[in-house]
């Protein structure tokens, strides 16, 4: 028997709010979760009798699918609009209300039942962003399988390893994918990884997408509408709080991909308060994630945060520009009456590049947007305050991790709006109590740059291992500093209890002994005038042990001598830091090599201006552009050699 607590707006002020959530964590996320549907009731809130593997609300059974659908049409609200798809780069546009959703989704979830799959089966999804992909992530969630959505084109050989340690039952995939306004067929691609994976999945479902068909595999493969023409719709199936929901490869430094498994109880937790409490997106408002849901950011809210609100969410095939300018983002928030956007940075520079003056937001109607989240890679104070000086709205930069699932640090608007320090994501998230720790593990004074770790346990939503492989879990995230997750990243804490992250702890580089942080010197390189973009490396230094270089991507028409800019930002370094920096190279290039989420690969960088062998990342986006990166060193001194 399902049961339902009313639901209360518990507001109140930040540091109310905050302090509650870590003296009494368990009060804090039971009531949380009196917001949700829930089969059976927790036997309690917090697992921690096996720290530091802790599970939250053991006992309890739910379905996801159920409360970010099926309970909203049985409450009345069945015409309430949930999906919006707009794809500029085909010219759809489509509309579901969540009783169109929850047919949908339940007719697919159909299909799959008859074709033996079941709670706990894996299902992988290899798709682009169409609706379709949305529904069958929804789907499995309706079965209490295990989806595992993996980018549509990405490598054949990224794909087989991840067919190879999930082992799904079916894969579901579609003919192609829109790519800078070409048609990239993904069948080739995932025949290529059948043939090469140990292991082998019943079938597949494909997707033809008018652009560009493809043959299916007799035997193997089925078109996606036949298959759907004869299913019966599937009812929804409880499974345990802490069972999986999904599992989300993510890059190793091994080469064997992290299966970042995500639970079903803490996770629809954490997000469904997260829309008020950070977003503050009430029940019926329209909520756009520029982002892809191959991405944890698309899992969490494009898709299921969202929904689990009773917002509308927006699903965009398109580009931040070139689809069909950089106008594209005004263009949605006015003809959808979005309250909310939430981008990476990167989105944001590549507008600001194409279009310094944000002439192209005067050409639309805004009057519904109210705030805009920046998240995915640190976003410099210089792309915020011009993101808050032409849209007028508040910026809020934010910080959290594939691992952690929604925010870690954020200004909390459905709580209390705190003031924004450029450079900052604010203060941490209620549940997260973070700490700054030297090597040795000791706390250290605030404003001292360190490794940003976090107190276990972890809030709920979080991950609690990875897929068949909770010692790496261990090893990787738990063991480094005991009782504290490292998160990976550096920064410091400054007297306000601000979160300031400075990048990835080995973008802290170490210049004659001096800790500088990247990130401290892309700031300064972006105040300059024609800088749109930029990205700082440490490269290998006999003397100094490493030098900061700097790459520069100019603003859209800049036509002034690139050796001026070089020589300008040097300067602009030395001013804004000091000579300690020991900054003596700027070097202008067209792009930045870059993941398909928008963040620059620093790392790889370094290795080829070291000389070192790399691997082209599965993520980038332009395997193309590390040739300019490596023509660009070469030219300065560097080594540049190409892998």
């Amino acid at each position: 028997m399902r049961t339902r607590q009313k639901q209360e707006n518990a507001m109140g002020k930040f540091e109310e709010v905050y302090k509650r959530s870590l003296e009494d964590p368990e009060g804090f996320w039971g009531e949380a979760a009196d917001q949700l549907v829930w089969d059976r009731k927790w036997d309690r809130v917090l697992d921690d009798s096996q720290a530091p593997l802790y599970r939250w609300f053991p006992g309890g059974r739910l379905n996801t699918c159920y409360n970010a659908l099926d309970c909203h049409v049985e409450s009345g609200n069945g015409s309430r609009l949930a999906l919006i798809y707009d794809s500029p780069v085909t010219g759809a546009l489509r509309h579901y209300s969540y009783q169109d959703l929850r047919d949908e989704v339940a007719r697919l979830a159909g299909a799959l039942k008859a074709r033996g799959v079941e709670a706990g089966d894996r299902v992988i999804i290899y798709m682009p962003m169409v609706p379709e992909a949305v529904m069958a992530m929804l789907a499995c969630a309706r079965l209490g399988a295990v989806h595992s959505v993996v980018f549509g084109g990405f490598a054949s050989n990224e794909l087989a390893k991840r067919i190879n340690d999930s082992q799904p039952r079916l894969i579901l995939s579609a003919s192609c994918g829109i790519e800078g306004g070409r048609a990239v067929p993904y069948k080739p691609l995932l025949d290529k990884a059948l043939e090469a994976a140990s292991h082998k999945p019943q079938g597949c479902l494909i997707l033809q997408r008018p652009e560009e068909r493809c043959e299916l595999t007799a035997g193997r493969d089925e078109d996606w509408q036949e298959a759907l023409s004869g299913a019966t719709a599937a009812d929804c199936v409880p499974v345990e709080a802490t069972d999986p929901l999904y599992i989300l490869y993510t890059s190793g430094t091994t080469g064997q991909p992290k299966g970042i498994v995500r639970d079903n109880g803490g996770h629809a937790v954490a997000l469904k308060w997260s829309m008020k409490h950070v977003y503050n997106i009430d029940p019926g408002e329209v909520y756009w994630t520029a982002s892809d849901i191959g991405w944890v950011v698309g899992h969490s809210y494009i898709v299921y945060a969202p929904l689990l609100q009773g917002a509308t969410t927006v699903l965009y095939e398109g580009k931040p520009v070139g689809t069909p300018d950089a106008g594209a983002f005004w263009r949605v928030i006015a003809q959808h009456g979005v309250v909310t956007l939430f981008t990476a940075p990167t989105a944001f520079r590549a507008i600001r590049q194409q279009d310094p003056q944000g002439a192209k937001i005067a050409e639309h109607d805004l009057s519904s947007f109210r705030a805009l989240f920046l998240a995915g890679e640190r976003c410099d104070p210089d792309t915020l305050l011009w993101a808050q000086d032409k849209l007028k709205v508040p910026v809020i930069d934010h910080w959290w991790q594939t691992e952690t699932g929604w925010p870690i640090v954020a200004n909390c608007l459905g709580i209390e709006q705190l003031p924004v320090k450029p450079g900052s994501p604010t203060r941490p998230v209620p549940g997260w109590d973070l700490r700054i720790l030297d090597g040795e593990g000791n706390e250290v004074p605030r404003g001292t740059i360190g490794s940003i770790v976090g107190r276990l346990p972890m809030p709920p939503g979080t991950f609690p291992t990875l897929w068949n492989a909770q010692e790496r879990f261990v090893k990787t995230y738990l063991s480094s500093f005991p009782g504290y997750y490292q998160t990976g990243d550096a920064g410091y804490m400054d007297k306000d209890g601000y979160i300031f992250v400075m990048g990835r702890t080995d973008d802290i580089i170490n210049v004659a002994g001096h800790r500088l942080s990247t990130g401290a010197i892309e700031e300064a390189l972006a105040n300059h005038p024609d800088v749109a973009e930029c990205a700082v490396i440490g490269v290998h230094d006999d003397l100094k042990g490493q030098l900061p270089v700097g790459f520069l991507v100019l603003n859209a028409g800049c036509a002034r001598p690139v050796e001026d800019i070089e020589k300008e930002a040097v300067q602009y370094v030395r001013d804004g830091i000091g000579p300690v920096a020991a900054f003596k190279t700027a070097l202008v290039v067209q792009r930045l090599p870059k993941t398909r989420s928008g963040k620059i690969l620093r790392g790889t960088m370094r290795h080829i201006a070291d000389g070192e062998s790399y691997n082209t990342p599965a993520t980038i986006d332009d395997p193309a552009i590390l040739d300019e990166i490596c023509e660009a060193l070469e030219e300065a001194g560097y080594a540049g050699r190409r892998a």
